[in-house]
């Protein structure tokens, strides 16, 4: 056989794989834009983890509610909290990767500067850590969110699937375990809270708050009311001053 030949043969598999996995890709998360997802890759990672390291008493505790049966205080928590430029940017904040790589030129720690669509994606499809190959899935599966889902759909599904504490995800096995009350109960304090935990989810406690997360969950309500209450994921231009953090 020809090496021209071979190349080309080469080449057209190589297509042909890369265009099949853009379309079942495409296809997963067009179909979970409608199916509420039963697990993430996060929990399945945590779960193997437990079975790999012998926590014979580690329990994973999840339960999908819809968006309706949720307080609203609770997404606008977390977009207080997160990303506050949520509804208006699409899938990426560049002003705050700016900002983190200026910071890391200037010497200081790396910090995150992921969305809540990127999280979502993370979460959902991929494993935690921070190589180029995972980065440049999480790029990828971003976009693929954006472009398939509506802003509320990516946020329930984040609100469903962020770890909120060691083994417990999503909001509804959260307001079980730390106040005993349903989804669509929960008071601007406690989403504050909820979402106060979400940078170090198991070493934060949303029940048994630390000065820290009292004080990141008091910062969180204040930025609650100053983008204007729930109405705020609906609205069409980010007030001034509207940050990531």
């Amino acid at each position: 056989m020809h090496p021209r030949f071979r190349l080309s043969r080469l080449l057209r598999w190589i297509g042909l794989l890369a265009l099949s996995w853009i379309a079942l890709s495409w296809l997963f998360v067009l179909v979970l834009r409608f199916v509420p997802p039963w697990t993430s890759a996060v929990m399945m990672e945590r779960q193997l983890g437990a079975w790999v390291h012998g926590e014979k008493d580690f329990q994973l505790h999840h339960r999908w509610v819809p968006w309706s049966q949720v307080s609203p205080w609770v997404p606008l928590a977390m977009v207080a909290g997160e990303d506050q430029k949520f509804p208006f940017h699409h899938g990426f904040d560049f002003d705050q990767i700016q900002d983190a790589l200026d910071a890391a030129d200037e010497g200081k720690r790396l910090r995150g500067a992921s969305t809540i669509s990127q999280q979502t994606a993370k979460n959902l499809f991929l494993w935690n850590g921070r190589s180029f190959v995972r980065k440049g899935l999480e790029a990828y599966f971003t976009v693929l969110l954006e472009i398939t889902w509506p802003k509320q759909r990516i946020l329930e599904v984040y609100m469903n699937i962020a770890e909120l504490g060691d083994g417990i995800y999503g909001v509804g096995a959260a307001s079980d375990a730390y106040f005993h009350v349903p989804p669509a109960r929960l008071g601007p304090a406690q989403a504050a809270r909820l979402a106060a935990v979400l940078p170090s989810p198991r070493r934060m406690h949303a029940d048994r708050p630390s000065a820290y997360v009292l004080r990141r969950a008091d910062w969180i309500q204040r930025q609650m009311t100053r983008l204007g209450g729930p109405p705020y994921l609906e609205s069409d231009t980010p007030p001034a001053g509207t940050g990531h953090r």
